[in-house]
C-alpha cells in the first residue's frame, strides 16, 4: 500500500500569498520510442524490438498519481497530454485504461482536451481511430518534414508518403489535430522550406507547430553536428513561415504555434500562462502552486528505475520551492512566448507577487522597444518577438 504525500507541508505559511490556485493541467509521459532521432534531447528510449512494457508502465503511472493526489486534491484538471517519446507504441487499450484510469482519480473537466503525441507510419496511422474511441480528443503528428532526404537526415523512420497519409488519416479521425514541422534543417534552403510547408497547409491541419532545429548538448547531433543554415537564411525563413501560415487563416498566436479559430491547444496555453501541470511518467517534470509557494517537481528519469519508485510511492526525485526572486523570470519565460502577451492582473494571480516587482524590468524593455504596455495589457512588440530570449533575459534575478 502506498502511502500518500503529506499536503500540510505545502500548505505551511510562506513568504507568497497567492489569491488563488491556477488552471490545472496533467503531462504524461511515455518514454519509449523505435529508435532515437539525432537531435532529439527529451527523455526517450529504444523500445527493444517495438514491445513496451504497456500494463506495468500504466501501474506505475496509476500509482505515481495515487501518491501525488493530496497536493491537487479538489482541483479541476483543464487538459492532459500525453507526450514522449512515442506515446502512440502504446496499445489503444493501454491508452484507454490510461485515461480512464485518470478520470476515476482525477476531476477532469467536462469536454477536457486529451492530446496523444504519435508519429506516422502505418502501424500507428491504423490505430488513430481507435485513440479517438479511446479518449483521446487531440492528435499531435510529427511528422518534422515531407523531403525524404530531410526525413532521413534527421534519422525519423517514415517517409513523405507515410507522413501525408497520417495526416489524412487524422484529419478523418478527429476534430483537431496538430502537425510539428522543423525549419533550418541540414542543407535546407528557402525554396525547399516553402515546399515544405505548401504541402504541409495543403493537408488543413487546425493547428501547426514550426520549431527551429537546433542543436541541443548530449544528442547525436552534438558529437557530429549536421551544415545548418546560417543565421540569415534562417530568419528569411521564419519570414516565410509567418507569411505562409496567414495566407492559409492560421494565427502564430506563439512563438512557434499558428493555429486557425478555436484550435489552439489548450494544454500548451497553460504552460505559457504559468498554470500549473502535475508530470506523471519516467523523467516528467511539474509545477504545482499552493497559497504561499510555488513547487517543481521531477521524477525519475529512467524507466525501469521509474516504474519501481513509483510502485512503491515514491517517484519524485527532486523537488524545490521556486525561489520568490526567480517567479518574475519563470513567469516572463512563458507568458512573453504569447504574441497577445498577458494581463498585468494575472502576474500577480500566478506568483503572488506584486507588481513593484517588475516594474524597472518593464520600463527598461519599453524604452529598449521590446515591450508595450497598455491599459494592463503587456504584449512583446514585434521587435521583442523577434528578439524574445534578450526581452525575457531582462527578468533574470540579479
Amino acid at each position: 500500500m502506498n502511502t500518500p504525500v503529506d499536503a500540510s507541508h505545502y500548505l505551511r505559511p510562506g513568504l507568497l500569498q497567492l489569491p488563488a490556485l491556477p488552471p490545472l493541467s496533467v503531462y504524461v509521459h511515455l518514454p519509449w520510442c523505435l529508435r532515437k532521432c539525432p537531435y532529439c534531447d527529451f527523455n526517450s528510449h529504444e523500445a527493444q524490438g517495438g514491445a513496451v512494457p504497456e500494463q506495468r508502465y500504466i501501474d506505475a503511472l496509476m500509482a505515481d498519481l495515487e501518491a501525488a493526489l493530496p497536493l491537487v486534491w479538489g482541483r479541476t484538471v483543464y487538459s492532459v497530454f500525453i507526450g514522449g517519446g512515442t506515446p502512440s507504441l502504446f496499445s489503444p487499450a493501454a491508452i484507454e485504461g490510461l485515461i480512464a484510469g485518470l478520470r476515476a482519480r482525477l476531476k477532469l473537466e467536462p469536454g477536457c482536451e486529451i492530446t496523444l503525441e504519435a508519429n506516422p507510419g502505418t502501424f500507428e496511422k491504423d490505430r488513430f481511430r481507435a485513440f479517438r474511441d479511446a479518449g483521446v480528443t487531440r492528435l499531435s503528428i510529427g511528422v518534422q518534414s515531407f523531403s525524404d532526404p530531410h526525413l532521413r537526415a534527421l534519422g525519423r523512420v517514415h517517409d513523405r508518403a507515410q507522413a501525408i497519409a497520417a495526416a489524412e488519416e487524422a484529419a478523418l479521425a478527429f476534430g483537431t489535430f496538430n502537425l510539428d514541422l522543423m525549419y533550418a534543417l541540414p542543407g535546407q534552403d528557402l525554396a525547399m522550406l516553402e515546399q515544405d510547408l505548401t504541402q504541409a497547409l495543403a493537408l488543413m491541419p487546425p493547428h501547426l507547430s514550426v520549431y527551429h532545429l537546433t542543436i541541443e548538448p548530449n544528442t547525436f547531433f552534438a558529437k557530429h553536428p549536421p551544415p545548418l543554415p546560417e543565421d540569415d537564411l534562417a530568419y528569411a525563413m521564419l519570414d516565410r513561415i509567418t507569411e505562409m501560415t496567414a495566407g492559409a487563416g492560421l494565427e502564430r498566436y506563439e512563438v512557434s504555434a499558428y493555429a486557425k479559430p478555436d484550435h489552439a491547444c489548450r494544454h500548451n496555453l497553460n504552460y505559457w500562462q504559468f498554470g500549473d501541470y502535475l508530470g506523471l511518467g519516467a523523467g516528467a517534470h511539474g509545477k504545482l502552486s499552493f497559497p504561499h509557494r510555488v513547487v517543481r517537481q521531477v521524477r525519475f528519469r529512467e524507466p525501469r528505475l521509474y516504474m519501481e519508485k513509483a510502485l512503491a510511492g515514491n517517484a519524485v526525485t527532486q523537488e524545490e520551492e521556486v525561489p520568490r526572486r526567480q517567479l518574475p523570470f519563470e513567469f516572463m519565460l512563458n507568458a512573453l512566448r504569447l504574441r497577445r502577451g498577458f494581463a498585468l492582473q494575472s502576474f500577480f494571480e500566478r506568483t503572488g507577487l506584486p507588481l513593484s516587482a517588475i516594474e524597472p524590468q518593464l520600463a527598461q524593455a519599453q524604452s529598449k522597444g521590446l515591450l508595450e504596455v497598455e491599459a494592463g495589457w503587456v504584449r512583446p512588440t514585434e521587435r521583442g518577438f523577434d528578439f524574445l530570449s534578450d526581452l525575457q533575459g531582462l527578468f533574470l534575478a540579479g
